[in-house]
């Protein structure tokens, strides 16, 4: 109890009627602090600010329930995945029922610390519990924003060890597999021509639906090529594809919204798929959505990584193979903004270091201070010849 200090501020805190008052002081001066915490102890004592007739506080049930959840209804309308997320999220939090009955107030870093430990207990994965606690951390804030509560509550931390996304193909891997999946298109070209001529098309008449048999091959080069996340590509629209570059209009950040030069290969892909295209989506699909999602492409994606033999990696892994290799040539500014982050060291993930790159990067700096160095030491005269004695 009493005042304490978090980093150069004074805070206080102490109980009054089982409810616990912490507040900051905004002060460095010890005494000043303490003569604020004692004002604020007279306020309540005398009444000005009784905390007794205060509207009791909600539960994170609660809170989820009523307001949470349909701020994020009415916030993220048009962003299905967004409130699919946190509907699973706050879903995942109540079915611990400690967390999900107690009073926010109540709610300590030790019950989340329980919470997080039961997760473990049902062999889930970091990443997942990870995402439950970021929503957990986001209710926490937007309650305190709201006046829901009139105490600071405990800050959640993120667990340790969460598996990075740090696998960047070599172009060997990129070649293998854009040639598995070229050949495994090929061949579901071949058998598409070879039911038009089968007894269910020829005397039922069931014409059987044309795949989309490149579409692996095309949804991967645009990955790579252009640094997309993956459900930013699936749901390109013709109206993004202006004047030989990818516009990005919506996405997860403000940043997000940017524009991407297409590199020929992109814009040759695109070009074909443009003569056939019948959909207002580049790449449509048989879906709720009406174009193609990441569970279309599962499949296919696990036959070319097998015919390819090319070590496991997920479609995101493109992306971030892209921002890799721009890293090495880009300055981290120009990477930011084409990769749509919001914060730089978000980007900085993005940049591996190795051996090569290290000596390449301390040659230019040796031969650049050779350079200085040899600008810098005067030459020596030539001699006059008429300074010269016979």
């Amino acid at each position: 109890m009493g005042v304490f200090k978090r980093g150069a501020i004074y805070w206080y805190r102490f109980n009054w009627f089982g409810e616990q008052i912490r507040e900051s002081t905004k002060q460095s001066n010890k005494r000043v602090a303490e003569q604020i915490e004692a004002a604020h102890k007279t306020s309540l004592a005398k009444g000005e600010v009784d905390i007794r007739d205060k509207k009791p506080i909600p539960t994170l049930k609660e809170f989820a329930e009523v307001d949470f959840l349909p701020f994020v209804r009415t916030t993220s309308a048009s962003k299905p995945r967004t409130v699919t997320f946190y509907t699973t999220t706050v879903n995942n939090l109540l079915a611990f029922p400690k967390l999900a009955g107690a009073p926010l107030t109540t709610i300590t870093a030790e019950l989340i610390s329980t919470f997080a430990a039961h997760r473990q207990t049902k062999r889930m994965q970091t990443s997942t519990i990870n995402r439950d606690l970021a929503t957990l951390r986001r209710m926490f804030h937007l309650a305190q924003e709201w006046k829901k509560v009139s105490t600071v509550l405990p800050r959640v931390r993120m667990l340790a060890g969460e598996n990075q996304r740090e696998r960047v193909l070599t172009e060997k891997e990129e070649e293998k597999f854009l040639s598995a999946a070229t050949e495994l298109a090929n061949e579901l070209e071949t058998a598409y021509r070879r039911s038009l001529q089968g007894i269910r098309a020829t005397l039922r008449g069931e014409t059987p639906l044309q795949p989309d048999a490149y579409i692996l091959r095309d949804v991967t080069t645009i990955l790579i090529d252009c640094g997309l996340r993956p459900e930013e590509c699936h749901r390109l629209k013709w109206e993004n594809i202006r004047d030989g570059a990818i516009e990005i209009f919506t996405g997860k950040r403000r940043a997000s919204r940017r524009r991407i030069p297409a590199s020929p290969r992109v814009l040759s892909i695109l070009a074909m798929r443009r003569e056939i295209s019948t959909s207002d989506w580049i790449f449509p699909a048989p879906t709720a959505s009406g174009h193609v999602e990441g569970s279309s492409l599962k499949k296919q994606h696990q036959k070319a990584l097998v015919a390819s033999k090319v070590r496991k990696f997920v479609p995101y892994d493109l992306r971030h193979t892209c921002l890799t290799r721009w890293s090495k040539v880009m300055d981290p500014f120009t990477l930011k903004t084409l990769a749509g982050h919001t914060d730089l060291n978000t980007t900085m993930r993005y940049v591996h270091l190795n051996d090569a790159d290290v000596r390449t990067a301390m040659g230019k700096v040796q031969n650049q201070a050779q350079i200085e160095h040899s600008a810098s030491t005067p030459t020596a005269e030539p001699v006059k010849e008429s300074a010269v004695i016979n």
